[in-house]
């Protein structure tokens, strides 16, 4: 299927718990494809790197926002860490560009070994006020990574302003061939947030494209719009708002 867009007709979910607790779920649409494959000429209503009702460009991905270098960056990524064994496919799990609007909380780059199997997972994530960072996810061995596997990473990178720099993320993953689920557990002493992002596979097609713009017209922005949503309710709730301190000289932790 390397030449093939997948539809993930996703549902997300976002508990946090401590001082204020706060929970939320909601659908959203997500595309899987081969970074390195050519694009592909179906469905007709989705296209890279060009107009259309649905489309992915790669300046979005891959290094610094708007200058984003797709797959070469990822190589270069997995190189400069080690990552050997990440041999094979590099593909992206991202919100698509609907009607030409575009924001993404967070992608994922799943590279996978010649075998097939889950090597390194880099886990692009964006906040509200035009930053990112990056964070690579593999076993020092570089053995394959299954679902029961837990993958650790320090946070140094503020998403929230409800959450202050510090503690650590927890990622799982589980990546099949007809879905596909992926867990994140932030922790910071008693402060915490749980999220998942879990759907079906399916090949993309024009009538779930049209069904998707139906059902959510303004696409990403919707994901802008809920945040923004949610941030007033914990400010309301009592939560403590944080300015955006200075993001890491690195890309990639």
């Amino acid at each position: 299927m390397s030449g093939t867009v997948e539809h993930i007709r996703a549902s997300t979910f976002h508990g946090r718990h401590g001082k204020v607790d706060h929970r939320f779920r909601y659908s959203l649409d997500y595309v899987l494809f081969d970074a390195e494959a050519p694009a592909p000429a179906r469905p007709r209503l989705f296209s890279r790197n060009r107009r259309n009702l649905m489309t992915v460009r790669d300046r979005d991905h891959g290094g610094p926002r708007g200058q984003g270098r797709g797959a070469d960056w990822v190589r270069e990524v997995l190189a400069a860490h080690g990552v050997g064994t990440a041999d094979g496919p590099v593909r992206l799990l991202t919100i698509p560009r609907m009607l030409g609007g575009w924001f993404n909380p967070v992608s994922f780059w799943l590279c996978e070994g010649a075998d097939g199997t889950l090597r390194a997972v880099v886990a692009e994530v964006n906040n509200t006020v035009g930053e990112r960072h990056s964070y690579l996810c593999a076993h020092p061995d570089g053995r394959a990574i299954v679902p029961t596997d837990t993958l650790e990473a320090q946070k140094v990178f503020q998403v929230s302003p409800f959450q202050q720099i510090g503690g650590g993320y927890r990622f799982r993953f589980d990546i099949r061939a007809d879905k596909l689920g992926i867990w994140i557990d932030f922790r910071n002493g008693d402060e915490g947030l749980y999220a998942t992002l879990t759907g079906d596979r399916a090949p993309l097609t024009d009538r779930a494209i049209l069904r998707s713009v139906w059902r959510r017209p303004v696409g990403s922005y919707r994901v802008l719009s809920l945040i923004h949503w949610h941030a007033l309710v914990l400010f309301i709730k009592g939560a403590r708002f944080r300015r955006f301190p200075k993001p890491p000289a690195d890309e990639v932790s």
